[in-house]
């Protein structure tokens, strides 16, 4: 971000005087400073300069969005293989140009059928710790991604399934530099070792982790795309594929009732209802249960609807605001949010605009409060538990305009970091099931996210797309956990409120809150110096690495302005 911006940030706060010392903090690790990308027919944003290439080359060549999101998702899984692949699931909105419709397709993986709700307890009756869930063929889930891909492309794909895998192919065969990011991934997760294919993969002869530069070559996985290019998703989930599925969790797992062909057989990606809020000129659409990232984001912005925003400037004041309101979603997130498919969740009431304007009446701009979850129109006598699953970050990002004027916005995971541990015809297998609530029950109450047989658990991915006089405006999304929300609703914020440019607006420090008392302040940025007005007004303040992959196109003035988050190693490419 550019040093005029943070001075002009920094002398306005409310509560400080000059500290222009500030004006070159120290980024954390990874940062790399960006400037927005400009283009008029068609762009792309991802997590990796290869897959965001990929993307272009697919564009370039008369694709549609939904043709260039199989590209970079293929891509994705060999170059950042720590955070999405075929192995895990993904949410994706797709606007269709041509007939001005906004579709949602969910990706999410499930739950075994034959799992219950004790699957993370132990024989003591204690809930087994994270680090055990995590790693192993108990923690799969039905992978969903490439269903999710292949009932998008039969609807708005131009160009054949087939050769959209043959960029991930070459580069898996002759090898590519393991990156910077990959590197510190590698080095720093633990486990990662624990299985004889992880380990011959991420690590050399000796036994010590491959290292930034080194050539990896992934020939297994060229295998797979091969196949699953030339015989269609099905051969993914029949027969040799699926069969070394089932196996690889069977052999690692803890308990019993883990993947069946089965299950791998009738997995389906489903077409979901998008859930939209108005914010004051736009309309904001993102993806509704199983995941919670749309309908916690709506309740942010509805709440902050009640407020001045655009009349604030950036400073602890607002992150006061922000946080507040954030909490009172992330409540209401806790107790009423899981798979819609089983549990009623109130969803039309949780948006409601006077329900939303009842929980910003009681936000106090001068004092940190310790809400509970409210009561929204048509939800259910009080039967569930808080959920009290904490979420991990391991995901990706990725935005898409193509030149007919289509978008994508998806959200990709293979839940934490390399997921299971687990890796199968080189790809690794996704460890969501430890995104459901690891104790079913909670003061003698059902959580509603716990697990259950065909479950999809609830999640915090958050593709957004924002909408003027019918038009997109805005894609937008980001990787981080249960953080995800607060990442993109601050950036909309931004560059709403704002008017700020998407770049600037990714690389503005990151304040979470979420159901505790604690506010998190992004770490080596700006917003660390809020830290003594926000514990003036009572908050429980901590500062730390916030690690968010944001990635976002602007659509204004017949250009579309592209940013990619500093924290990561996203490009932006256009053209």
């Amino acid at each position: 971000m550019r040093a005029a911006f943070f001075g002009t940030v920094l002398l306005a706060m409310s509560g400080f005087g000059v500290v222009a010392q500030s004006l070159a903090p120290e980024h954390p690790s990874g940062w790399r400073d960006k400037t927005s990308v400009t283009a008029k027919r068609f762009m792309v944003a991802a997590a990796n300069p290869h897959a965001t290439q990929a993307g272009y080359d697919v564009l370039a060549r008369g694709g549609t969005a939904i043709d260039a999101a199989v590209a970079v998702q293929a891509m994705l899984n060999l170059v950042e293989p720590q955070s999405s692949g075929i192995g895990g699931g993904a949410f994706l909105m797709y606007w269709d140009a041509a007939t001005q419709t906004l579709h949602t397709i969910d990706g999410r993986e499930t739950a075994p059928a034959r799992a219950g709700p004790d699957r993370f307890i132990e024989p003591d009756g204690s809930v087994m710790k994270f680090s055990k869930a995590r790693s192993g063929g108990h923690s799969v889930g039905v992978p969903g991604t490439l269903r999710l891909l292949a009932r998008g492309h039969d609807q708005f794909g131009r160009k054949s399934w087939a050769g959209l895998f043959g960029a991930a192919i070459e580069l898996a065969e002759h090898g590519f530099e393991i990156s910077p990011r990959l590197a510190t991934a590698i080095a720093k997760t633990r486990g990662l070792d624990r299985y004889p294919a992880a380990k011959a993969y991420f690590f050399d002869a000796t036994g010590a982790p491959r290292t930034e530069g080194t050539i990896l070559r992934n020939p297994e996985l060229a295998d797979t795309f091969r196949t699953i290019a030339a015989r269609g998703v099905e051969s993914f989930y029949s027969g040799a594929i699926a069969f070394d599925i089932v196996a690889a969790a069977a052999e690692t797992s803890n308990v019993e009732n883990t993947i069946t062909l089965t299950d791998l057989a009738l997995y389906h990606a489903k077409a979901r209802t998008p859930v939209c809020i108005a914010y004051r000129a736009y309309k904001i659409c993102g993806m509704g249960p199983p995941t919670s990232g749309g309908l916690t984001i709506g309740q942010i912005l509805g709440q902050l609807r009640s407020f001045d925003v655009p009349g604030m400037i950036w400073g602890a004041d607002f992150a006061h605001l922000f946080s507040e309101a954030a909490h009172r979603a992330y409540m209401d997130r806790g107790l009423y949010m899981a798979d819609s498919d089983y549990v009623d969740v109130p969803v039309t009431g949780l948006l409601d605009s006077e329900y939303l304007k009842n929980r910003a009446s009681s936000i106090d701009l001068d004092a940190a409060s310790l809400a509970k979850a409210g009561q929204p129109p048509g939800a259910p006598p009080l039967s569930s538990a808080s959920s009290v699953n904490p979420g991990r970050p391991g995901t990706s990002h990725f935005v898409i305009r193509d030149a007919q004027g289509n978008a994508v916005s998806m959200t990709t995971t293979i839940e934490s970091g390399f997921g299971s541990r687990v890796m199968v015809r080189g790809f690794l297998l996704n460890n969501e099931l430890t995104d459901f609530d690891r104790q079913p029950q909670h003061d003698g109450r059902q959580v509603a996210n716990r697990v259950e047989g065909g479950k999809r658990p609830r999640s915090s991915m958050a593709p957004t797309i924002v909408f003027k006089d019918g038009a997109p405006v805005l894609l937008i999304g980001s990787p981080g956990g249960s953080r995800i929300i607060t990442y993109v609703a601050q950036a909309t914020v931004a560059i709403l409120d704002w008017n700020m440019d998407p770049q600037d607006a990714l690389e503005l420090g990151h304040v979470v809150r979420r159901g505790g008392r604690r506010v998190d302040l992004e770490s080596d940025t700006p917003v660390a110096a809020f830290a003594p007005l926000l514990e003036a007004k009572g908050h429980d303040v901590k500062i730390r690495a916030l690690n968010s992959g944001l990635h976002a196109i602007m659509i204004k003035d017949g250009r579309l302005i592209g940013a990619a988050d500093p924290r990561r190693e996203g490009v932006v490419m256009g053209d």
